[in-house]
């Protein structure tokens, strides 16, 4: 498979299907977080017309045409977005073709700051990240995409006009056979940050615009000529004596590519900083002064961008929901734009589909825009604090940044105060109206709101789910090693320790009784405080929304209700 991932077919509508009736569900966007929401609707059921301005993927001449529309797309995907594309079907290829990474090193000058770890304990499936080019992430999607009959994906689509009317939206889209009309009950814009849909209806996204440029470089070299081995790390430097009074970071992708970023500051020349032999010159100097060794490399691609950190200030207007880098955007330190994005397609699939199914009131809608909201804020917030910490703009500024990063060498305090671009975890959504609080005292941090921790699990061979195989592997006669999230339902789930109670079968949700035999590690018992008789309730986003001590059928019920904003 090439670095680019495979050239999909174009998909077509499901057999049958009129293109121009009224349809359920409009997504606009196949990027990772448009691809992620359609997939997962499709999963539920639901029928999803998905449309992209883009030309299909199917002649070397489009590819040619993906390649030139990189730019500085996300490379780094994160624990709980490979967990959310395993539910998608696509996780297993993610990690795979990915390369794995959780240890990075802090620099300040030539010499280490600290180094840290990301994930520094055992017990979970999936790795803290992987670097991946997007445009394969993109692929794979595609893929999955075209496995499922229920939607149909659109290729050279782009809207013109939106129209807000009641229970409803009316677009008309710009296609290779001219401009067509579309109605359709849901609209979700997934178009990114210039999005048609939004300027469409007359909305902005407001925010902080950073008055500083950034070289972003993509080379190939030999990984066991950078870093012995070829370990897979995240190296940041600031202010390295090869790049004077800027900041640096070093990144390893598949394929022998490497994503080098280059602060050049406000007043550098975008034009004459892409120049070939600057670039050249740049990278030069830190292989040998940054790595201490002089390694062959070629120019892939570089670019000069801006960032700012903006959002929307409402994600839904009537049946208008945005989602991903159209409702909100931040700076790329951190990787928490592409990851933000399809946790976004997370929260909004299970609901829309429940709405539509005529299982939950449309209200429920307004809780992806409470959580989300909220999510936006807190990534905004980090991202801005790691941008002024990365790019002091003051005296002051700089001599408190430098301070911090020389007590940092000693001092654990002082590390936590190192900013380099606090990397991307998902949100507590700790506000959520669909949490039901707490009665019961528990330890640890799996309280309603939280995404559930994973767990490796022993199962008994009766009730494996269908699909899922047995990529856990074997442990004895009649039993499989698994993970808790793949145990999970694509429903809401109540994870119950012990023999459930017999009121459990009465419930509409997926019950999942977990002897002592299957935490064998004990993995599950310490991150879940969980004892015989315990129950959490967990959505089917897998956030945790309501647990128990002693839980009854009345108190499931009503958590249950709750939860489906009812």
């Amino acid at each position: 498979m090439s670095p680019t991932g495979p050239s999909p077919p174009r998909a077509a509508p499901p057999r049958g299907a009129d293109r121009s009736a009224r349809h359920a569900v409009v997504v606009v966007g196949a990027g990772p977080v448009g691809l992620s929401l359609a997939i997962d609707l499709a999963q539920r059921g639901q029928r999803v017309v998905l449309l992209d301005r883009n030309p299909s993927l199917a002649s070397d001449a489009d590819r040619a045409l993906v390649l030139a529309r990189q730019s500085s797309r996300a490379i780094c995907f994160a624990k709980r977005t490979l967990e959310i594309f395993d539910r998608l079907g696509v996780g297993n290829a993610m990690v795979e073709h990915g390369v794995r990474w959780q240890r990075g090193k802090v620099f300040f000058g030539n010499a280490p700051v600290y180094t840290f770890d990301l994930l520094p304990e055992d017990g979970h499936e999936r790795p803290a990240f992987v670097n991946l080019p997007q445009s394969f992430v993109e692929a794979r999607l595609v893929e999955r995409a075209c496995e499922l009959p229920l939607i149909d994906l659109r290729w050279g689509h782009r809207v013109s006009a939106v129209e807000r009317q009641p229970g409803g939206v009316r677009i008309e889209v710009d296609t290779p056979e001219g401009i067509r009309a579309l109605q359709t009950d849901w609209l979700v814009a997934c178009d990114g940050s210039r999005s048609a849909v939004r300027a469409a209806i007359g909305e902005e996204a407001s925010g902080r615009v950073f008055r500083d440029r950034f070289l972003i470089v993509d080379v190939k070299m030999r990984a066991g000529d950078v870093f012995p081995g070829g370990v897979a790390e995240r190296w940041f430097w600031f202010d390295p004596p090869f790049h004077r009074g800027q900041s640096v970071l070093l990144h390893r992708q598949p394929d022998d590519i490497w994503r080098i970023d280059f602060q050049l500051g406000w007043d550098a020349d975008p034009e004459a900083e892409k120049a070939p032999e600057r670039i050249a010159a740049r990278v030069r100097a830190l292989l040998r002064h940054g790595l201490g060794r002089d390694v062959d490399f070629s120019l892939v691609w570089a670019s000069v961008y801006t960032f700012a950190c903006q959002r929307m200030a409402r994600f839904r207007h009537q049946r208008i929901v945005f989602a991903g880098d159209a409702a909100h955007g931040v700076s790329p330190f951190g990787a928490r734009g592409a990851n933000s994005g399809v946790q976004d397609a997370d929260n909004l699939g299970w609901k829309l589909a429940a709405v539509l199914r005529g299982q939950a009131p449309e209200s429920l809608i307004d809780s992806y825009c409470v959580e989300r909201e909220a999510a936006a804020d807190e990534n905004i917030l980090h991202s801005t604090r790691s941008t002024d910490f990365i790019t002091p703009k003051s005296e002051v500024s700089r001599l408190f940044r430098d301070a911090v990063l020389d007590l940092a060498r000693e001092h654990d305090f002082a590390r936590r105060l190192v900013n380099s671009g606090r990397l991307s975890t998902p949100t507590v959504l700790r506000d959520s109206p669909l949490n039901t609080p707490d009665v019961d005292a528990f330890e640890g941090a799996m309280h309603p709101g939280a995404p559930t921790a994973d767990a490796p699990l022993q199962m008994g061979r009766q009730g494996e789910h269908e699909g899922q195989g047995d990529e856990g592997g074997h442990d004895g006669p009649g039993v499989r090693a698994s993970w808790l999230l793949r145990e999970a339902a694509p429903g809401f789930t109540l994870l119950f320790a012990g023999e459930a109670p017999a009121w459990a079968a009465t419930l509409r949700l997926e019950v999942l009784a977990l002897p002592r035999t299957a935490d064998a590690q004990g993995w599950l018992a310490r991150r879940y405080d969980l004892r015989p008789g315990n129950a959490y309730l967990l959505r089917p986003d897998q956030h945790v929304c309501a647990r128990w001590r002693l839980p009854t059928a009345a108190g499931v019920r009503a958590a249950l209700e709750r939860a489906q904003g009812r």
